[in-house]
């Protein structure tokens, strides 16, 4: 793999839409490859004389962790960029710093709050653009999410994910998105109040009708019984935290918790989160560190994602 050739070089990623399932699953296979180099100790440098530029206005731990060291490890040169670094969106428009940024690095990621904002670094810098999470996708959270189901059960078509929270918030729109692209049956378990937008259920759909996925959003626990893996988040995003009370309130009764892992009916279900977690919150301690839990998996997955990512189009 040491001279390896990207397969969709100069190709941004801003959520899954325009990525076909054969397409995903190279990043997979690239990404399982890239796991076992760093399992077995080897050292590579296929990012050499390659930089890029890491736009962060939103705090992160894994996101961040995952850009540098992959990029880092493997030659390239990942340069950290706050909102109090640079000048983007304020007194240097989007579209301008997009411009610059495209002639001076080889890539360049984006964590902040609009998707327009990603959009347009891609349409104007000429160079691949990643999203390292936006209000509205989290494309590599979700990457990371099929690779962990995927170590756990081998095939993932019509294994079933079913998220439990917030089913507006960007890890359920991203997980929709991905699974009907995948044939991965995909549920939410959220408060009425809390469905996921007709926007990204319009999306979706077209992609489970040709994958076979099914796509079901309940109220009702019901929902939860055959799934191969709850899936939750933090009930309060970034940027919503004025909203924590009325959050609670609506949420307290979706928290997985040991009851809501029996009602899948499965003792081989799996449990994951993005992190991070508030624990006795959206889930109890002893299901987050329980046998059933995959959540560390899942977090060292994302740098192999993300270096997979990296490898694929810069």
């Amino acid at each position: 793999m040491e001279n390896f050739k990207a397969p969709f070089r100069g190709r941004s990623l801003l959520n899954w839409i325009d990525w076909t399932p054969a397409e995903i699953n190279t990043f997979l296979d690239i990404a399982f490859q890239v796991k076992a180099e760093s399992h077995r100790g080897e050292i590579h440098q296929r990012f050499v004389g390659k930089t890029i530029a890491l736009i962060f206005e939103k705090r992160s731990t894994r996101t961040r962790s995952s850009f540098e060291t992959a990029f880092g490890e493997e030659g390239g040169h990942p340069v950290f960029m706050s909102t109090a670094d640079i000048q983007l969106g304020g007194k240097e428009s989007v579209q301008d710093t997009a411009r610059v940024l495209g002639r001076m690095f080889s890539a360049i990621e984006f964590r902040g709050y609009k998707q327009e904002h990603v959009e347009q670094l891609a349409k104007y810098s000429g160079i691949p653009v990643i999203n390292g999470l936006t209000d509205s996708y989290h494309p590599t959270q979700v990457l990371a999410d099929i690779m962990t189901l995927k170590e756990n059960f081998e095939t993932v078509k019509e294994r079933k994910i079913c998220f439990c929270g917030d089913g507006r918030n960007n890890v359920a729109r991203s997980l929709m998105l991905i699974c009907s692209k995948l044939g991965i049956d995909f549920s939410i378990y959220s408060p009425k109040e809390l469905f996921p937008g007709k926007d990204i259920q319009e999306i979706c759909a077209p992609f489970a009708a040709a994958s076979g996925a099914k796509i079901t959003i309940s109220d009702e626990k019901s929902v939860v019984k055959g799934a191969d893996c709850l899936y939750t988040d933090v009930w309060v995003s970034m940027g919503e935290e004025a909203l924590k009370e009325e959050r609670t309130r609506l949420l307290s009764p979706f928290q997985v918790n040991r009851e809501l892992m029996n009602a899948t009916g499965k003792n081989t279900t799996i449990f994951l989160h993005c992190l991070p977690a508030v624990k006795g919150q959206e889930v109890t301690e002893d299901v987050i560190e329980g046998s059933a839990s995959r959540a560390w998996d899942e977090a060292e997955n994302r740098k192999h994602t993300i270096k997979a990512v990296m490898l694929g189009i810069i």
